[in-house]
């Protein structure tokens, strides 16, 4: 998230470059080049100015002198704040610096992947997101990296089993004698229903693009290889609320002990279908502690998050209130209500949603391979296939254990491959083996080197295209100077005039003290109103208030007195302005006391002290406004100060061209 300082000062500056390239003819006329003025040494073109001109003009492709006049100030101004931090040097501390390369990062993104597959992407998960698929697998573990020999032994396997299920055998029973996912012995290798972002992309891909009832070719994931027996696919569960009576079975318990978990069960439901309500029944009948005290009540639920047989039977449910019947699960029976459900949102309301969870799975890596494809033919790309495969040699089974030394390759210093204008040698590639050290049972060298390899060069291209974003994207580079500048006179900025306006408290009382008629209070009443919620309280205020300046009496000693067994007295005391207050417009501002007068019920009584004519406010009353004028003051004299510093050439024959 960009920092907000930063897009305060952005907009507080009001003169900082476009993002979007300015489409106006002025802007793109053949004399764009031409100086317009020198800022400290810094020539500014006719166009530059322009461009950001009209950024900022409320007149789109109309120039008004007078606004420009102005404009030209503003902007000679940020220059001037610019060429001092830099003249401080504070485009070269590491904090700025790691600051901009930060802000450049985030900015870059969006210019490194393909966008063509990323919005597919999002697409294709929305689509996915309407349905939910049950299926089966049967898997034979092979890890990514393993040797060629053991992956092709795995294929082998795999494809041997899909043929007997073809030929005839149940998928479930081949499923329980040959898999390798432990579960699948108990289950079948039944997965349930899950939707999209729940399994591996891979997997994901061929459970959605299989028909209900076959059997997919083989598909590799980081697991090993599978095949997929699609069962079933449905409309998309959403998201439900729902409700349950439990009666909880152990796997240990005796055939009398489930009996009676059953008989308890039917009850329940018996009771319901009698017309119990359905917390009452859950009250009385169900052993699941955490929600037996709400209802049964059970938190909002999606596809893959509760176990099978309790999914289908709430995907049966279809009215709000509808129940089931005993529904036996591996914890054990239940009676399910739905509560609520929730549809789909639209897809502009979930596309960011999205988005992101995209970015945070393995699918994010699709339109990166697929740009940096781009960028081998947009710049050229060539290898020499053989400098890597030399790497074969030396990374041995200590890089699979953290422990590769840098040193095995020293002699490796040949050419490996080219983009664009720059080589890349086996040098670089030994870094990156080392900065990217990995733990695999399987210690097979081969695949390793070449999955390193490929990293590498896809790193390498995007890397390579993000140097050339400045000279490729002017958009790119202009708003990446925006933040540049937009750090610079923050912290310049901060430190002459916002944060000096509050730490100089001794330069604020004299400014304060010399300005001081410029923060005056107007013509104000110094009253207090007297709510009473009837006569007889009235007239015991009217008395205390007869003796109030002999006796001294205050507001809280007459709240004191009439409030004594129940408030029957509010009272408010103020300073009033003219026109702030509608009851204190009505009266008369004279000292003395006003008459009842009976307002919602209530009778209404104003004390006036004092008429106050106009008067200055105290520095604690006009702080906020004092310290603002301070900031103001304190800019002008700083910009004095730089404008006397720096020299400043305004050529009037260009600025002429322009009004």
């Amino acid at each position: 998230m960009m920092n907000i300082r930063v897009v305060l000062l952005i907009v507080l500056s009001t003169i900082l470059l476009s993002v979007a390239a300015d489409n106006t003819t002025l802007a793109q006329s053949t004399d764009d080049d031409q100086v317009l003025m020198k800022v400290a040494g810094e020539d500014i073109t006719k166009g530059e100015f322009l461009k950001v001109y009209f950024k900022n003009s409320k007149k789109d492709k109309e120039i008004d002198p007078k606004s420009l006049e102005e404009y030209l100030q503003l902007y000679i101004n940020f220059k001037l704040k610019v060429a001092e931090a830099k003249e401080l040097g504070l485009d070269t501390t590491k904090a700025f610096i790691t600051e901009l390369s930060g802000y450049r990062a985030q900015l870059a993104q969006p210019y490194l992947n393909d966008k063509r597959i990323s919005e597919a992407l999002i697409q294709e998960a929305y689509q996915r997101k309407q349905y939910d698929v049950r299926a089966g697998h049967i898997l034979i573990k092979v890890g990514m990296e393993a040797d060629p020999r053991d992956t092709l032994v795995a294929y082998r396997k795999i494809v041997k089993l899909r043929r007997r299920i073809l030929n005839g055998e149940n998928f479930d029973d081949v499923a329980k004698l040959a898999s390798e996912d432990p579960s699948a012995k108990d289950n079948g290798g039944d997965l349930g229903y899950f939707t999209v972002f729940q399994m591996i992309y891979p997997f994901e891909t061929m459970a959605y693009n299989t028909e209900v009832g076959k059997v997919s070719k083989p598909v590799r994931t980081r697991y090993g290889y599978h095949i997929i027996n699609v069962k079933d696919k449905r409309d998309a569960l959403g998201e439900v609320k729902t409700s349950h009576i439990m009666v909880i079975t152990k796997k240990d318990n005796t055939q009398e002990e489930l009996s009676q978990a059953k008989v308890k069960i039917d009850g329940a439901y018996a009771e319901l279908e009698n017309g119990s309500s359905f917390s009452e029944v859950v009250r009385k009948y169900s052993e699941d502690k955490k929600t037996s005290v709400n209802g049964g009540a059970l938190p909002w639920f999606t596809t893959g998050k509760m176990v099978g047989d309790f999914e289908l039977a709430v995907a049966s449910l279809t009215q709000k209130g509808a129940y089931t019947k005993p529904v036996r699960t591996p914890y054990g029976w239940h009676i399910i209500q739905l509560n609520d459900k929730k549809k789909l949102p639209e897809f502009n309301e979930i596309k960011g949603e999205l988005k992101s969870r995209i970015a945070k799975s393995p699918r994010s890596n699709k339109p990166r391979e697929a740009f940096a494809s781009k960028v081998k033919s947009e710049y050229g790309f060539k290898q020499t296939i053989r400098h890597r495969n030399e790497f074969y040699a030396v990374v041995d089974d200590t890089y699979f254990r953290g422990r590769w030394d840098i040193a095995k390759a020293k002699s490796l210093t040949g050419h490996l491959f080219t983009i664009g204008d720059r080589d890349y040698s086996q040098i670089d590639f030994t870094r990156y083996i080392q900065k990217h050290p990995t733990k695999s049972k399987k210690k097979a060298v081969r695949p390793a080197v070449n999955n390193l390899y490929r990293k590498f060069v896809q790193e390498s291209c995007i890397s390579y295209a993000d140097s050339k974003l400045e000279a490729k994207y002017p958009d790119f580079k202009s708003l990446v100077q925006e933040y540049h500048d937009g750090i610079l006179l923050f912290e310049l900025t901060d430190e002459k005039v916002w944060s000096k306006a509050i730490k100089d408290t001794t330069g604020l009382k004299i400014f304060y003290g010399n300005n001081k008629n410029n923060y005056m209070w107007g013509r104000r009443l110094d009253a207090e109103v007297y709510t009473c919620d009837d006569v007889g309280v009235a007239k015991k205020v009217r008395k205390l208030l007869k003796k109030k300046v002999k006796k001294g009496y205050t507001t809280e000693y007459i709240s004191k007195t009439i409030n004594t067994e129940k408030k029957v007295l509010t009272i408010t005391s103020q300073k009033y302005l003219e026109n702030e207050d509608e009851l204190i417009n009505t009266i008369k501002w004279a000292p003395g006391v006003t008459e009842n007068m009976e307002i919602d019920g209530k009778i209404v009584l104003v004390s006036v002290n004092a008429v106050l004519n106009p008067m200055p406010k105290s520095l604690m009353e006009s702080k906020g406004l004092v310290t603002a004028d301070y900031q103001t003051y304190l800019e002008k004299e700083w910009i004095e100060t730089l404008k006397k510093k720096y020299t400043i050439e305004v050529d009037n024959d260009v600025l002429s061209s322009i009004r």
